[in-house]
């Protein structure tokens, strides 16, 4: 009878023990399964986190292409509206152009080199019949002269320059020459058909892609004697001006071996477009006049 009951004790307390690994393996494994689906949810939210980091880094590279794009365009046109911290005045004097610069305190600004010179200065017939692109002399304390014969009449110009750490925008300099030249004379711009001229010997032609306004318009111009000679760092320039002399664009080209130029325009009307390219000691002057509609 001892022996028997030995038995069913044993077996009890064998049953009961699986009893308790077999309830433990499955608490254990419920106490699992959350805290696998927890690291899959981090894990997600890792790859998440990870593309819209992604995400936010190609928008943020992108927008540094843009800025960098827009402010390229802006080195070539002055379109954008910029309070002007150097004042400018131009006089003519026996024979010479004389040109001051003052900053606000009234010193000289520092000027930045710009396409070999420190300063450009653009000329015009207020007709906008003449065209002059010259370089003055610094004298002292923002004094530039440029010796150079006008005859009698209404100019302007356009005083091209970077100023260090000083807002600057290229506007127009009311020039007269001898007596009662007080009022601009109105121009007669015809817009052109043909677009290829032939100055001293040079042929140029030239192609436009878009006159609309707020589209980019790319210049390319093709001579018929090969390609020009660097001129002041580059292939050539382009200075555009509206019909009144008013709005100023000074473009480069857009790459070191071609002579195409991009920019863009703000408003429509009458525009007079001069090409300047040199072949071998001399620079040939071209101007087209050409039309920008809406």
């Amino acid at each position: 009878m001892m022996k028997k009951s030995v038995k069913i004790w044993t077996v009890s307390g064998i049953a009961y023990l699986g009893l308790v690994i077999i309830g433990y393996s499955l608490f254990v494994g419920n106490e699992e399964e959350p805290h696998s689906d927890a690291h899959e949810e981090t894990a997600m939210e890792v790859q998440g986190d990870s593309h819209e980091h992604e995400a936010n880094q190609n928008e943020k590279e992108n927008e540094q292409m843009e800025n960098h794009q827009h402010h390229q365009h802006a080195a070539h046109n002055d379109h954008a509206a910029v309070e002007n911290e150097v004042s400018v005045t131009a006089a003519y004097e026996d024979g010479k152009i004389v040109v001051e610069l003052k900053d606000p305190e009234g010193n000289a600004p520092v000027l930045e080199t710009n396409h070999e010179k420190d300063l450009h200065l653009i000329v015009v017939k207020s007709d906008l019949s003449e065209y002059r692109h010259l370089h003055p002399v610094s004298k002292e304390n923002g004094v530039f002269e440029q010796a150079y014969e006008l005859s009698d009449g209404m100019y302007k110009v356009f005083v091209d320059i970077k100023p260090k750490g000083l807002a600057y925008q290229v506007k127009p300099v009311e020039l007269h020459v001898g007596e009662h030249q007080n009022h601009s004379a109105d121009n007669d711009l015809s817009v052109d058909t043909e677009f290829e001229k032939t100055v001293d010997g040079r042929t140029v032609a030239l192609s436009v892609n878009s006159l609309k306004v707020n589209e980019p318009t790319v210049f390319t111009y093709t001579s018929k004697d090969g390609k020009p000679d660097p001129y002041l760092g580059a292939l050539g320039h382009v200075v555009i001006l509206d019909e009144d002399a008013e709005e100023f664009i000074h473009v480069h080209p857009s790459s070191e071996d071609e002579t195409v130029f991009e920019t863009r325009f703000s408003k429509p009307g009458i525009y007079k477009v001069w090409g300047e390219f040199m072949f071998g000691e001399q620079v040939h002057v071209y101007p087209f006049v050409i039309e920008v509609t809406e």
